[in-house]
C-alpha cells in the first residue's frame, strides 16, 4: 500500500517519464543553443559570403574556372547560393554533420549525463530516436544556412534577375530561389545516411571526438572510392554517390529521378545503421 510523503506526493509511485514532445523539445534547445552548433552554422554561412566578396573584389572571373556557376555570379547574385552549396558538398557539410551526429550518444556519455537521462526514464529507444531527429534537424539547417546566406549576400552585392537554367530555359528570380531551396533540400536528404552512420558510431564509444572523426573519415573515403573507375560496380551503393546529382533541379521541367534514387539510397543506410545503432545501444552497459 502506497503512502504519502507529507507533501501531497505518493511514495512508491513510479516516476512519470517525460513525454516524447518534451524530450524532443529539450534536445532541440540543447542542440541549437549550443555555441558549437551556432559556430558550425555561422561557418557554413560564411562560405557564400567569402565567395561573393572575392568575386566582387576581382576584376574578372575566368569562364570555366573554379566551381560551377562561379563565372555567372557577377551577372546574377542568385548564383552565389548555388555555387556555395556546390562548394560545401564534398567537405564542409559532411564535416559539420559528422561533428553533430558523432556527438549524439557519445557526447552524453562523455559528459557523464547519459546514465541520468536514461534513469529519468527516457527509454533507450526513444532517446535514440530523439537524438537522430536532432541530427536530422541539423541536416536541414546546415544547407539552408548556406542557401539563405548566399541569396542575401548575392542580392546585396550583385544584380538580381531572371536565371538561365541548364536546359536553356529562363525563370524568374522567385522560381530560381525556390530551385535553390530544392537543392538545399536535396543535400539534406543526401546527408541523412551519413547522420545514421554517425549515430551508430556514437553508440560505440564514450569519446565523442572519436565518433566525429570516424564519421568524417568515412565521408571522405566514400567520395574517394566513388572516383575510382575500378570500383564502378560499388558506386551506386556508396552513400555519397548521388551528392552531386541535383543538376536535374536546374532543368525545365524538373527531373525527380536523381532525387528519388538518392532518397532510396539514404533510406537504406538509415535502415541498416539505425538497426545497428539500436542493437548496440539497447545492449550497451551505460556506466557514465
Amino acid at each position: 500500500m502506497s503512502r504519502s510523503d507529507g507533501s501531497g506526493n505518493v511514495a512508491g509511485e513510479a516516476r512519470r517519464p517525460p513525454s516524447s514532445a518534451s524530450l524532443l523539445g529539450s534536445e532541440m534547445k540543447l542542440l541549437f543553443r549550443r555555441r558549437r552548433t551556432q559556430a558550425l552554422l555561422l561557418a557554413l554561412a560564411a562560405i557564400p559570403v567569402m565567395i561573393a566578396v572575392v568575386v566582387r573584389l576581382s576584376s574578372s572571373v575566368p569562364a570555366g574556372r573554379g566551381p560551377a556557376f562561379l563565372d555567372r555570379i557577377t551577372q546574377n547574385g542568385l548564383f552565389v547560393g548555388v555555387t556555395a552549396l556546390i562548394v560545401a558538398v564534398p567537405l564542409f557539410l559532411p564535416l559539420t554533420i559528422g561533428v553533430v551526429a558523432g556527438d549524439t550518444i557519445a557526447g552524453e556519455a562523455g559528459h557523464g549525463t547519459l546514465r541520468y537521462i536514461l534513469v529519468a526514464p527516457a527509454g533507450r529507444v526513444r532517446l535514440l530516436l530523439v537524438k537522430y531527429i536532432g541530427a536530422i534537424a541539423f541536416c536541414i539547417a546546415a544547407p539552408l544556412a548556406v542557401a539563405l546566406a548566399g541569396a542575401g549576400i548575392g542580392a546585396a552585392l550583385f544584380p538580381i534577375g531572371p536565371v538561365a537554367l541548364l536546359s536553356g530555359d529562363v525563370v524568374e528570380p522567385g522560381e530560381a530561389l525556390v530551385r535553390m531551396l530544392l537543392i538545399a533540400a536535396y543535400q539534406t536528404v543526401s546527408l541523412l545516411g551519413l547522420s545514421a552512420i554517425g549515430l551508430f558510431l556514437s553508440t560505440l564509444t564514450d569519446v565523442p571526438v572519436g565518433a566525429m572523426a570516424a564519421t568524417i573519415v568515412l565521408s571522405v573515403a566514400s567520395q574517394v572510392l566513388d572516383q575510382l573507375p575500378q570500383l564502378e560496380w560499388l558506386h551506386p551503393w556508396l552513400f555519397s554517390h548521388y551528392w552531386f546529382g541535383f543538376a536535374d533541379l536546374l532543368r525545365q521541367p524538373i527531373g525527380w529521378e536523381s532525387f528519388t534514387d538518392n532518397a532510396m539510397l539514404q533510406a537504406g543506410y538509415i535502415a541498416v545503421f539505425g538497426a545497428l545503432a539500436y542493437g548496440r545501444f539497447v545492449s550497451k552497459d551505460v556506466l557514465s
